[in-house]
């Protein structure tokens, strides 16, 4: 098989830029489950509520790209706090079946009411103008909204690392889960802690969707397919592991997109073929702590 140089680079950005969003998604879920210990299947759908609630915004009222890029994330994370406070609070100590339940009505709900809207074609969402066209870099046409994405998503991700892992309030966050009563002694606020925390981990979903706008046709339904592959990737990089969540989500992506150019039939069951393979030989996952 001859591929040429470009077209393995082109396949590459690609693979970064799905990886972005895995990456993303990935960390969203891989902080609401280490910290909160909820497997949030609605993660999906607040994806999509960041891409809609952005697309909204610059058909009804004009709002452009950038503002959104920072007003979607906290409208959706406040509607996180919202369902934090009112329905996953009850279940954190009952099994994790019960918040998957829980979480996947939601996404029922919500993707069932964007649904009665708008239906379920796509709605197209241009770049920012200073993001359209394309550089070329001599060896490869580089789109500058793809490269973009690619660049806001590793400063996302690695910032939320370092939160959690290098400082004070992460400390706090992962001493919280472990000993709650003895966190409280010091002074910190356990339960508002954790709602923040929920509503931060949903708000890194509709970061995602606001950047995806561009780049996947605006949806109700956009969130359903790609849930699945992240949760894969949360399931290979390790359960809970903030750092396993976002090399795994950039691995996939890549080895997705050269799967694409050499075995185009594999390219939808590679990232699931990995996580058997995984699990068999390191069932806690790649990052994951053996129990």
């Amino acid at each position: 098989m001859n591929i040429s140089m470009p077209a393995l680079l082109s396949q590459l950005l690609l693979g970064l830029v799905n990886g972005s969003f895995y990456a993303i998604l990935s960390l969203g879920l891989a902080v609401i489950f280490g910290l909160l210990n909820v497997i949030n299947f609605a993660h999906g759908a607040l994806f999509m509520m960041g891409a809609v609630l952005t697309w909204m915004a610059m058909n009804y009222f004009e709002v452009n790209y950038w503002v959104m890029l920072i007003a979607a994330p906290v409208i959706v994370g406040l509607f996180g706090v919202l369902i934090e406070r009112l329905l996953l609070r009850w279940i954190y100590k009952l099994d994790h079946l019960y918040g998957l339940l829980l979480t996947l009505g939601l996404t029922l709900l919500i993707e069932g009411a964007f649904r009665s809207v708008y239906g379920v074609s796509g709605l197209s969402y241009d770049a920012p103008d200073q993001l359209s066209g394309a550089t070329n870099l001599g060896f490869m046409i580089l789109p500058n909204y793809r490269a973009w994405v690619v660049v806001a998503s590793l400063l996302v991700c690695f910032a939320t690392w370092f939160v959690i892992e290098k400082t004070r309030i992460g400390a706090y966050l992962r001493a919280g889960t472990e000993n709650p009563r003895l966190v409280e002694a010091f002074g910190v606020n356990v339960p508002l802690m954790i709602t923040l925390t929920y509503g931060f981990g949903v708000a890194l979903a509709a970061f995602a969707g606001v950047l995806a706008a561009p780049v996947i046709q605006v949806s109700p339904l956009m969130g359903q397919n790609l849930i699945i592959v992240v949760f894969a990737v949360v399931v290979i990089g390790g359960m809970g592991s903030i750092m396993g969540a976002i090399l795994t989500g950039l691995g996939l992506g890549v080895i997705e997109g050269f799967t694409k150019v050499f075995y185009p039939e594999a390219s939808s069951t590679v990232v699931f073929v990995i996580m058997v393979i995984v699990l068999l030989i390191r069932p806690a996952g790649l990052f994951g702590k053996e129990k």
